[in-house]
């Protein structure tokens, strides 16, 4: 393994790496699953390059319910096999792959019928538990318990007792995202992949029919860079159409964004010690504990507007709030909400259809009609297209299994180029930071004596960096400011800024507080009173001037406001148009 510090003095490197070399694959886009394929490919031994046009996780990766999970509705789908897989794939990542990022959770599923429905839903929560266990990877995951009333009442004494008749308590497990999609680069890049971020491709080099490379654009300089490689994947989740068409080659996957919004209130707001289901007439709800704070959501529904920055809407809250408040003694206000975030799931509502081998151009891809059906019943399952020679498009799916899509879409590109790769090992990989966790994590009481820590502060900087913590000592070591706590955020210390641009790639102030840290969805001020520190922090390492490093404070200012006024439209045409115009970094390509 080569050092992983995603600095700036890398990036300028890695650019020059990809204008100079060629490649055995290009990934566009580094979400979970453009981050899981680069991963997968490097450690097959090939050559390996991936770009992102904004950040790492800026899109849907950094805006899920930060859950890794079967998926239990999916049962009532008979979709076994998903279910299954996504398990298996669970329990490695809780105890091998990330044990320092994913974290086992209780979840109380309230019931609300005496007879059938604990018998209806016991079965179903026992074959999510005995699907578990035949992946061999379940130790350490408590099978499910039948509560009573009152046993349920006692973990959860903030739900209306008339609500349930009883519960059924089980585990699955949590993470955070864009956290585990910077730990999956910077593991890639220390087996020897290019990663770079802000780095958009804006056109594919072709040879024939042939997709050999993409014209890569530094949208932090405007200069293009020519990037050859023997295949292209295409990993650009909501965008996937975007993408395929800039390839030129026809639609090879039919995605159909879907928005899910989350809201973000004190935990001291609903009392309870586990995560809560609570059952709509379309699906479910989660309440799920986040530190101080508790995640509600999600939605599910169409969007048809601009994809760099789905707003949510005074409709979204709405119905958030009145599906939750059904269960809760004491209701929640639209007060009571300190921030939201929304996504967009990339749905597969249609793959293309290879022409048969008498045809002209038989490797592009026809569309299938697709039935307009809600974006509810569509699936969650993945899919791969191979538009021409050298293109391979990967979307769709979970983020619990990425590895399975990245190992998918690996297997596709290997089989265009028809040349011996090894078989994944990812599922033995363990990502950086693993390694070193547990034995620091016995140590934090001392840990915290030697850097004049709270013990608190140690385990919040185990469970972000593992292993990888001493890097943070260091920083604070060489500049005792560092160990100071940022204003407006006290949980995050000041290190954890000058760290996110040192060794984890972030370029500008929302990276940080956005994905780096959370301090933009965990506070009420969603930033806004951090910003100038962070501003501060990371100006010498990125070459600012006075006059940049206000600008970055003014732009990340006037993004939040811009944002909470689209949340007080009623819909989202309504909520896109406000910001669709916006300055800055809010119209992402």
């Amino acid at each position: 393994m080569i050092p992983s510090a995603l600095d700036p003095q890398r990036r300028e490197a890695d650019l020059r790496r990809l204008a100079s070399e060629n490649l055995d694959v290009l990934v566009v886009g580094g979400g979970i699953v453009g981050a899981g394929v680069a991963l997968d490919a490097v450690t097959r031994g090939l050559s390996v390059g991936v770009v992102e046009a904004q950040d790492w996780a800026s899109g849907t990766s950094s805006k899920s319910s930060k859950l890794l999970h079967g998926g239990l509705r999916y049962l009532q789908m008979l979709n076994f096999t998903l279910v299954q897989q996504a398990l298996r794939e669970r329990n490695l990542l809780l105890h091998r792959v990330a044990p320092h990022l994913v974290r086992k959770t209780p979840f109380l599923y309230p019931l609300r019928h005496r007879v059938w429905e604990r018998i209806y839903v016991g079965a179903g929560i026992a074959l999510y538990d005995v699907l578990g266990w035949s992946t061999g990877t379940s130790r350490g995951v408590p099978r499910h318990r039948q509560l009573s009333r009152r046993r349920a009442l006692a973990l959860a004494p903030g739900l209306r007792s008339k609500s349930l008749v009883g519960a059924i308590e089980y585990y699955d497990a949590q993470v955070d995202d864009a956290r585990f999609v910077v730990e999956v680069v910077r593991t890639a890049v220390s087996f020897g992949a290019i990663g770079v971020n802000r780095a958009q491709a804006v056109g594919f080099l072709r040879d024939g029919d042939a997709t050999c490379g993409a014209v890569v654009r530094d949208l932090e300089t405007g200069i293009d860079h020519n990037v050859r490689a023997r295949t292209t994947i295409l990993a650009t989740g909501a965008w996937t159409e975007d993408t395929e068409a800039l390839a030129g080659h026809g639609r090879a996957l039919h995605v159909r964004p879907s928005k899910g919004t989350h809201l973000v209130v004190p935990r001291s707001k609903i009392p309870s010690s586990v995560a809560i289901v609570v059952l709509t007439e379309k699906s479910v709800l989660f309440v799920l504990p986040w530190g101080k704070h508790w995640l509600i959501g999600t939605t599910d529904t169409d969007w048809e507007y601009g994809k760099g920055r789905p707003v949510t809407t005074a409709g979204d809250v709405s119905y958030l709030l009145n599906h939750v408040n059904r269960v809760l003694e004491t209701p929640l206000t639209p007060d009571d909400v300190e921030a939201v975030f929304a996504g967009l799931r990339p749905l597969i509502a249609g793959v293309g259809v290879v022409r048969g081998p008498g045809e002209a151009g038989a490797h592009r891809l026809r569309p299938k009609k697709v039935r307009a059906a809600a974006t509810t019943k569509l699936s969650r399952e993945h899919a791969i297209g191979r538009p021409a020679p050298g293109l391979v498009v990967v979307s769709g799916g979970k983020y619990t299994t990425y590895r399975l899509i990245a190992k998918d879409a690996v297997d596709a590109a290997v089989g265009v180029d028809e040349h011996e790769t090894p078989v994944s090992c990812t599922d033995q990989v363990q990502l950086l930071g693993s390694e070193g966790y547990l034995t620091r994590w016995n140590q934090r009481e001392q840990l915290a004596e030697q850097h004049g820590l709270s013990v608190a502060q140690v385990e919040h900087l185990l469970h972000r960096y593992g292993g990888l913590v001493g890097e943070v000592f260091a920083l604070m070591k060489s500049d005792r400011s560092l160990a100071e706590p940022l204003p407006g955020a006290d949980e995050y210390l000041a290190a954890e800024a000058a760290y996110a641009v040192s060794y984890e790639g972030a370029r500008h102030i929302e990276d940080v507080l956005m994905r780096r840290t959370r301090i933009g969805m965990e506070t009420a001020h969603r930033g806004t009173e951090t910003a100038e520190a962070v501003a501060k922090i990371m100006a010498p390492l990125l070459g600012w001037n006075d006059d940049q490093r206000e600008r970055e404070v003014e732009d990340y200012r006037r993004q939040v406001s811009l944002e909470r006024t689209a949340e007080l439209a009623s819909d989202d045409r309504a909520a896109n148009q406000l910001v669709a115009d916006a300055p800055g970094l809010l119209s992402t390509p």
